[in-house]
């Protein structure tokens, strides 16, 4: 990400999902019915769907439902995902030189699609979200358990540790501090909505260290570095306790 945006455009580039392939899925038992993403099936046109008329996985406490919510750069909401509606955007995103360097998936949209369906089809310990600021698809981000990912196997992980990976797709929307205001956005809402979780953490490459900054900006503490499937990575943590401090 350029500047204090350069980690939302850029974005991290993601540690392979749990559910892409058998040798990546923890060995836990997950307790209690999970519910299936509700997805909206109008074509962005007109008024963007409000928030809170979506569900999602209880694993994350439905991102879809918290409430919009006032940022410096605009009111800020996440709106999960829907196949139909946002694959050609977040693939044109997705194709952007700069963010392909760190998330490569670039392509066609069915390399996008081939990212994205695992998590919808999954049973919602992670789930992708559109950012939409002052009603404009802008960014695109992850919220995912990280105790339950293959990440948990690179640091000590605590339960209820949630997750988040992030681009912001237009360049118009970088360079002007709009990742770190949204990194704290949204790692308040998690921490809002979600009791059980204490911390919320991200993956940041190392070698992106406008993205490292905006996470520092964003109250994110530098943890520890790891060595991760194909990056070396700045373990970023936000923690409950520290949060009115940050």
């Amino acid at each position: 990400m350029p500047s204090t945006d350069a980690s939302t455009h850029t974005g991290e580039g993601p540690v392979p999902r749990a559910d892409e392939g058998a040798e990546d899925t923890l060995d836990l038992q997950l307790s209690g019915d999970l519910l299936s993403l509700l997805r909206a099936g109008d074509p962005p046109h007109g008024p963007w769907p409000d928030a809170r008329s979506y569900s999602g996985g209880d694993l994350l406490d439905s991102p879809g439902a918290w409430e919009p919510v006032a940022t410096p750069a605009g009111t800020f909401q996440l709106v999960p995902v829907d196949i139909d509606r946002d694959l050609a955007l977040i693939s044109h995103w997705m194709n952007d030189p700069a963010v392909a360097a760190f998330w490569e998936l670039s392509g066609a949209d069915s390399v996008t699609g081939a990212h994205l369906r695992p998590q919808l089809d999954g049973d919602g310990r992670s789930i992708p979200c559109l950012g939409v600021l002052d009603g404009t698809p802008m960014s695109y981000w992850e919220i995912y358990r990280a105790d339950l990912d293959p990440l948990a196997r690179h640091y000590p992980a605590r339960p209820h540790d949630t997750g988040l990976h992030l681009l912001i797709g237009g360049v118009a929307d970088r360079g002007h501090g709009t990742g770190t205001t949204l990194l704290r956005a949204v790692s308040d809402l998690v921490l809002d909505n979600r009791a059980q979780c204490t911390r919320v953490v991200a993956e940041p490459d190392l070698r992106n260290t406008p993205s490292v900054s905006a996470f520092l900006g964003a109250g994110f503490r530098f943890s520890a570095e790891l060595d991760l499937p194909g990056k070396r990575a700045a373990l970023m943590i936000r923690d409950r306790s520290l949060r009115e401090v940050l």
